[in-house]
């Protein structure tokens, strides 16, 4: 009776150990800040930053990640890229995306709603789908600006500006860094510039 219990239970075993190495993921950071312009004309550092689970080869398991986050200094408005993977994702494209919003939004050069327009995309790797399968260089589109750069709220006013719209795609050098380390903290603005007398 013995062996028999120790021959049931040895599949189980099996089973569960094959489960959990299909789970033995790596954790990523990645992260760019790049020189850029909003839609005024200002000089201000744009912040890219986005998490992913980075499974083995030999893992039935896709590789997964966050939304792709896009900021821009002095500004509150903070762009969400999502791809299928995610619930977010709008419908406005396939790939990676960034949705316009017609109440904050205007597209610079597709015509037809906002609403329906991808105002930031990345745009190569041409093979590029998901946000988890993003290298260390890859293109970024805009192609929408805001419909007022400051807004108010309450008896404050914040700036909604962003990256400027361009034809030519922005190039984007992000580092991959192991999460929980020093090095995947995400470099500051310097919201001195940012101060207004």
């Amino acid at each position: 009776m013995i062996l028999f219990d120790a021959f049931r239970i040895k599949p189980v075993v099996i089973g569960l150990s094959f489960l959990l190495l299909q789970g033995c993921a790596s954790y990523y950071t990645h992260y760019a800040m790049f020189p850029g312009e909003n839609s005024s004309g200002e000089s201000r550092q744009i912040r890219v930053s986005w998490q992913t689970a980075d499974y083995p080869g030999w893992s039935f398991i896709r590789d997964k990640s966050t939304t792709m986050k896009v900021e821009t200094q002095c500004s509150d408005r903070v762009w969400r890229l999502a791809d299928d993977s995610h619930e977010q994702a709008g419908s406005c494209s396939g790939g990676v995306r960034g949705c316009g919003d017609p109440n904050l939004d205007a597209s610079v050069f597709d015509g037809g709603p906002v609403g329906d327009v991808a105002c930031m995309k990345v745009v190569g790797p041409e093979s590029v789908q998901r946000i988890a399968d993003i290298g260390a260089k890859f293109q970024l589109s805009v192609s929408c600006q805001p419909l007022a750069a400051q807004v108010s709220k309450g008896d404050e006013v914040v700036t909604m500006d962003y990256l400027r719209p361009s034809t030519v795609a922005y190039t984007v050098y992000a580092r991959k860094v192991s999460r929980g380390t020093l090095n995947a903290r995400l470099p500051e603005f310097d919201e001195s510039v940012c101060k207004t007398d």
